[in-house]
């Protein structure tokens, strides 16, 4: 079979290996679709940070997979031949407290290792994966929503799932890259009944107003203040998708009164007035990274349920052998998501 790796310096690499076979509690899945997410972009297609869990270990790429199972190993017995499935991107130990708490994200374990980072991923025609870390993906669904909801997706429904957002109220989104729009087209589903946005790309503000991700969009800080304004000042809910310090902060600055703000973009370095900002405001804040697999299982039935699509957020889509073009489009960071798609 084929399969993508990225060897640094904006570089893809189309290799041929060979099939992967299924061990016990192993299932080989037929990949569909997977899709691009910012993160690989950023510690690993431009440079390869190689600390931690961002650590690249020349394994192919892609930790958005969805597909359908093609074989499985011994012992595995939930999961079965045919079934569709989205791929929870980190295999964690399964023992440690995060693990136990369902946030292999977090696993504290020398064990745990992320698919597209230190073990194979889902830029290939096949892959390999632990059953535990299989949800399936309800019928209504298409495979590349179930891509979609691997990683972007479900961060942004865990974000907002950690600033309890109640219908009725306000959400400002810092950043409409596909996570924030992703997070623009939940709230609304939540009962948000304005969603403003901010991103310096017209491309983007173009597309989050198009989706029904922002009731209104702009490109500046300022232009917020007048949004905004009002007698309390700010949104109730404001979430950071663009891991940029000057728009983190403005989402911070923008967050009403004991008002919450989620950080969910990485990369970036914040500078703030703590007192000023936060404490006098008695602001909550989160950092907020990925999700539980029990809540990207809930967000599987509530999109089924909402009849909500998150492939709506793929503006671009290539086939495996058009993967370094894909990553080409996803860098230049002007549309939505880019998926690489399997017939």
């Amino acid at each position: 079979m084929r399969g993508v790796y990225l060897p640094g310096g904006r570089r893809v690499d189309l290799r041929d290996v060979p099939d992967p076979e299924p061990g016990p509690g192993q299932v080989v899945v037929d990949v569909k679709a997977s899709t691009i997410c910012g993160s690989d972009l950023r510690a690993i297609y431009r440079e390869h940070l190689g600390e931690g869990p961002e650590a690249y270990q020349d394994v192919i790429g892609g930790h958005e997979p969805c597909g359908q199972v093609l074989a499985v190993g011994p012992g595995v017995e939930r999961i079965r031949v045919g079934d569709r499935v989205v791929v929870y991107h980190i295999s964690g130990c399964g023992q440690c407290d995060e693990c136990r708490r369902g946030y292999q994200i977090s696993c504290t374990s020398a064990r745990r290792r992320a698919y597209g980072w230190q073990r194979d991923g889902g830029h290939a025609e096949r892959l390999l994966a632990e059953e535990r870390d299989l949800l399936v993906l309800p019928d209504s669904l298409t495979y590349l929503d179930g891509a979609c909801v691997a990683c972007g997706f479900a961060t942004a429904y865990e974000a907002l799932c950690r600033v309890a957002l109640a219908g009725g109220e306000q959400v400002l989104v810092t950043g409409l890259g596909p996570v924030g729009l992703a997070v623009g087209m939940l709230a609304a589903a939540m009962g948000a009944p304005w969603v403003v946005g901010t991103d310096p790309s017209p491309e983007r503000r173009a597309l989050a107003r198009d989706l029904g991700a922002a009731d209104v969009a702009v490109e500046s800080a300022e232009e917020l203040d007048d949004l905004l304004g009002g007698p309390a000042g700010g949104a109730e809910v404001t979430v950071d998708c663009s891991g940029v310090g000057a728009a983190q902060l403005t989402a911070l600055r923008h967050t009403r009164r004991h008002g919450r703000c989620a950080l969910v973009g990485e990369g970036a370095t914040l500078t703030v007035d703590v007192s000023e900002v936060i404490i006098h405001r008695q602001l909550t804040v989160h950092g907020s990274w990925v999700a539980p697999t029990w809540r990207m299982a809930e967000l599987l039935e509530r999109l089924a349920r909402w009849d909500l699509h998150p492939e709506r957020v793929v503006t671009d889509r290539f086939a495996l052998d058009d993967a370094a073009r894909a990553y080409e489009v996803a860098d230049a960071g002007a549309g939505g998501k880019v998926g690489i798609v399997r017939d």
